[in-house]
């Protein structure tokens, strides 16, 4: 009986290192899977961020593309705004005509300076943020593959 009870007290020892194995083991499988969830999370991030990016780029692309499509067409605005000008200034008759015509076209050249600056100004910031984001995204990109390379 001795015998018996030994017997049995190695099955419950071989058990129990048996069950603390499989407690091990599905410790391990729980942080691999942590840590796949984190590296999908991250990779998805990546992606959503590079999506958003080139959806902003496309829209400025296509404000371009607009601009650079009206452009032809102002400079054949220009011959015919400048015969209107040369007409208009033939019918001003006397010089406070002809001073009242000048100072609205300064006006109009100031206007038009201070708007090309302003536009100058925020293409400047726009492509700054365009740099700084794809500098961000690039730092991103390595740090996830070298945490892909760690793992």
């Amino acid at each position: 009986m001795a015998d018996q009870v030994v017997q049995w007290l190695n099955e419950i020892k071989d058990l129990k290192q048996t069950l603390q194995a499989a407690q091990e083991a599905q410790e391990a499988a729980n942080a691999s899977a942590d840590n796949w969830r984190k590296l999908y999370e991250t990779e998805a991030q990546q992606r959503r961020t590079e999506a958003m990016l080139t959806r902003q780029t496309i829209a400025d692309l296509k404000s371009e593309i607009a601009q650079l499509q009206i452009l032809p067409q102002a400079s054949s605005d220009r011959s015919n705004t400048q015969s209107t000008i040369e007409r208009s200034i033939e019918n001003l008759t006397t010089v406070d005509e002809l001073k009242a015509r000048l100072f609205e076209l300064w006006t109009e050249h100031d206007r038009l300076a201070q708007d090309l600056k302003a536009e100058q100004a925020d293409h400047a910031q726009t492509r700054k943020n365009l740099t700084t984001a794809l500098g961000d995204t690039v730092d991103l990109l390595t740090k996830v593959r070298e945490q892909k390379g760690e793992s």
